[in-house]
Formats: structure tokens, sequence, C-alpha cells
């Protein structure tokens, strides 16, 4: 069989493979699938994130940036020890709520959003402040807490006190005996930088579809705690409208991350933005996507929700108005993937190569990538 040069010049910008591949990991799996199909291939590897968790790894490998490691502790408390990045540029640093705050941090037995705390997040922030930058964009998604971000705030210094004067205890229950917001110890590093929360949801911080609600069951809340943390959080968001004059109880976006989204906005008057519309900015994909011939994305799972403000969309908006194809692969295909083609994604491919458990699915995510990626690419090229 001869193979045609069609294209030469292939953007590698995935989204990472969740428990196996980070995204620079599945952009190289790529590259190397694409080599052994062109060795005339010109490649770029640019990896992507969705403002979720691996955010802040895909930001400082696309730009060059580093990665800063800090003891910070996790939602129970304990000392751990959390990273963040700084981008290139050396201005901007990027934090994720997951890294110190998130549900990985703790078994499905330590769940517990009554008394889970998003300290750790306020610990990474200050850490990123006290570098100096001028601006901290946080990924909110993935945390464990319930709490508004009451505890992000008492660790940079914020007291939040009972009608008693006692300092809070952490947690989102606590917030129910909250009286008094004192910002006047509150460390002064953070207030020279700006906040981007990178949120692509718009649920508010209470009500039917806020917080407590929509996201604390799956962090360990019963039907009663929910009820409690819900009143909890709204009393707390009438102190700080009482306090600074921001009603933050239905601002798109607050009831992100337990809450956190409403602290941000209502303590730093947040800028609130699109995950993958940041990545796509801070990356330089389009760019890239305009010196390329064809592009590959992709992630651990991609289905109708992959249209939702998911990274692989985000590409394949960006190729469509160059009129770039785009090629998708992942670790799962799941059902109304058709639905995927009017957004730019062209063609969508599973990696599996038969049945498999999920643990063999996992250890062999780069190998499987690179030779779905390398047949596609022999396809591509044959006369």
């Amino acid at each position: 069989m001869e193979y045609a040069r069609i294209m030469t010049r292939y953007l590698c910008a995935p989204d990472s493979f969740k428990e196996s591949l980070t995204a620079m990991q599945a952009a190289e799996a790529m590259a190397r699938g694409i080599e052994n199909a062109d060795r005339d291939a010109e490649i770029r590897c640019l990896p992507m994130a969705d403002g979720g968790e691996g955010t802040v790894c895909a930001l400082v490998d696309a730009t060059g940036g580093t990665m800063h490691a800090v003891p910070v502790h996790d939602p129970l408390g304990r000392l751990i020890e959390g990273r963040f990045g700084v981008l290139a540029d050396g201005a901007t640093a990027v934090v994720e709520t997951a890294e110190a705050s998130g549900l990985a941090r703790l078994s499905a037995e330590e769940r517990n959003p009554l008394i889970a705390s998003s300290y750790g997040t306020g610990e990474l922030l200050l850490a990123a402040a006290r570098l100096g930058v001028r601006r901290i964009i946080v990924g909110l998604g993935g945390s464990a807490t319930n709490d508004a971000g009451a505890g992000l705030l008492q660790s940079l210094g914020v007291r939040l006190l009972d009608a008693n004067g006692d300092e809070l205890g952490r947690g989102g229950a606590a917030l129910a005996d909250v009286s008094v917001i004192d910002i006047t110890t509150m460390d002064s590093a953070i207030g020279n930088v700006s906040i981007i929360a990178a949120c692509d949801v718009t649920n508010p911080l209470t009500g039917p579809t806020g917080a407590s609600a929509v996201f604390g069951p799956q962090k360990g809340a019963g039907a009663d705690d929910v009820v409690t943390l819900d009143a909890a959080l709204a009393h707390f968001a009438r102190l700080i409208e009482s306090r600074f004059g921001v009603d933050v109880s239905d601002v798109p976006g607050a009831g992100a991350a337990g809450g956190i989204g409403a602290a941000l906005k209502g303590f730093f008057g947040a800028e609130f933005r699109s995950g993958v519309d940041i990545v796509i900015e801070q990356s330089g994909l389009d760019e890239a996507v305009r010196w390329a011939d064809v592009v590959f994305t992709g992630e651990g799972a991609i289905d109708a929700q992959t249209g939702f403000g998911k990274a692989p969309a985000g590409v394949a908006g960006a190729a469509k108005r160059y009129g770039k194809p785009v090629v998708a692969v992942a670790g799962c295909v799941g059902v109304g993937i058709d639905g995927l083609h009017g957004l730019g994604i062209d063609a969508v491919f599973g990696i599996a190569p038969g049945a498999s458990s999920l643990n063999d699915l996992l250890a062999d995510a780069a190998a499987n990538v690179t030779r779905t990626t390398e047949q596609i690419v022999r396809v591509m090229r044959m006369k």
C-alpha cells in the first residue's frame, strides 16, 4: 500500500484522560502514533483543559511555566503537599480547588460537607499571591466542600465570628452561626491580585439548583444535611450582602465548588469565565490551529456532554473557525456523539482494543492512544 502526503502538520491538543494520562502525556502519545505513520510529520503538542482537574498542569505545560509545591491542609485539616502553577509570563498563577480541597483527597467514608473546609485552597491562593503575580486563575470544580469558601477566607486572614465573638469552626454547617465578618486582618498580598474564576456551571449559591442541593449529595450529604447546608449558606450570603452590598446568592456560578464561587465574587469581585475559553486564550490555541493541517483532540470519555464546555469542543470550535479537520480519540465513547459533528469534531474514535478490565485500560492508555492515532493517520494518507 502506498501512502500519500495528504497532511504534514498535526496539532495534538487533548484534555487529560482521567486517572491515566495528563493532557501532555496524552498529546505525546498521539504524537508517537503520528510519527509511526508519517515520518515526515510536523507535530505540535498543546495540552488542554476545561477549568477542572488538570488545568494547572495543562497551562503550565502549554506555556512553559513552573510548578510550585507548598504545605496546605486537606478538607479535614490534615497537612498535605499542594501544588499550583505560574505561567511563563510570571504574572499569572493557576490554582485548582480540587488540589487541596478535592473529593480525591478523601475516602468515600470521610466525605462530609458539614465539616469539610476549603482552607487549603486559600493557602494555595495566598502562596501564589505572595510570589507577586498580578492575577490568579482559580479552577472551580471537584471540591469536597460546601462551605461557600469560608475556609478559604479564613486561611487568608478573614475572621468569621459567632455571636460570642469566637472564631467560627470549619465546614459548611458552621456558617449558620456566623455573625461578624472582619476583613481588617486579611493578608494584604491577596489585595494585589485580580481573580478569574474558571467556571463552567451556572448554579447559584442556594436554592433547588444551588451548591447544597445539586452537588452536596455527591460529597456525602444526606437529605437532612442538604437542608442544613442550604440554610447555612443562605445565612452567610445575607451577611455578605449586608457587609459588602453584594448579593451572591443568585450569581450564576456562585454555587461552583461548594460555593467557593460566591466567596470569590463577594470578597474579591472575581470575574467568571468559561474554563475552556481561558485555557484556549492562555495556551495560544488559535495560533496553533492556524498552523496545523489537522487537529487531534480527545479525553477520557466523549459523549453528548462533551459539547457543553468540555475541552474537545473548545478545540473543535477554534479549528472550525479556520476550516481545519478535527479528530477526537477517547478512552470511552458514549451516546450522543452525532451532535458533536456540528460543533466541529469530524470523527470520534475509541481507543479500547477489545474486552478489557478497567485497570488494564487505564494502565495501557498511552499505548492505546498511540495505536489508535497511528491507524487514523495511516487511513488519512492512503491513496
